[in-house]
């Protein structure tokens, strides 16, 4: 897969890398071709059909390319051929991913014995934030969006108090989360102890507010008014 290769599949969206895995691509032991082939095959799911002039024909690679990055991840135990009967009965062969998920789930033990444990949440990346409390991947267009938030210059501390306005109003959207980030902006708001205190101080006006209404109805004046 040459760099121009490389890219124009990028640019085409249909690979979506999340941030933890590309964090523990070095551990794979592959090159970065085959990393993004591997990208590839895994946004097809856990099964892929073993297409190769379908795959070459989609990436735009020939099918001598194709077959050496399947036989790099398969020497490096990350996929391999499995052959299934399809529902009509009749054999088909399809690429299995699931060497790569047990690598993959390893690493996290591994890492959840070393730095997750300690890691907090005010340090956990906000690509995996998003990803988790919006429940999909980003696409490549919603990450251009959360760089955008950070070339604005929203901290991650605040981008993250926005995400959990977004997931407490039962609107986890990155529009929702824009527009939330946009009034604070607005109303000044830059850290999270702003947002506390600008959460306080509605709780404070509601129920000062509520106050009045009961002094209101309770006084005699309330009563004189509703008799006239």
């Amino acid at each position: 897969m040459k760099y121009n290769s490389v890219l124009e599949t990028l640019k085409k969206g249909e690979i979506v890398i999340p941030i933890y895995m590309y964090k523990m691509y070095p551990n794979l032991k592959i090159n970065l071709e085959c990393f993004i082939f591997l990208m590839y095959l895994r946004g097809k799911g856990s099964l892929v059909s073993f297409d190769i002039k379908g795959i070459a024909n989609e990436l735009g690679l020939d099918s001598n390319s194709i077959m050496n990055y399947i036989n790099d991840l398969q020497s490096n135990a990350l996929i391999d051929i499995k052959v299934i009967k399809n529902d009509k009965g009749i054999l088909e062969e399809y690429i299995s991913l699931d060497g790569f998920y047990e690598k993959i789930g390893m690493e996290i033990v591994s890492m959840g014995n070393t730095e997750i444990n300690s890691a907090k949440e005010d340090s956990e990346d906000i690509f995996a934030v998003l990803e988790r409390e919006i429940g999909k991947q980003l696409s490549p267009m919603e990450i251009e969006i959360v760089k955008a938030w950070k070339e604005y210059g929203y901290s991650d501390e605040l981008i993250k108090e926005a995400i959990k306005e977004a997931v407490f109003s039962n609107v986890p959207s990155l529009r929702y989360i824009d527009k939330i980030l946009y009034t604070w902006s607005k109303e000044g708001i830059t850290t999270k102890e702003d947002v506390q205190k600008s959460k306080k101080n509605f709780r404070d006006k509601q129920k000062e507010t509520k106050k009045e209404k009961l002094e209101l109805f309770d006084s005699d004046d309330w009563l004189d008014n509703g008799d006239e």
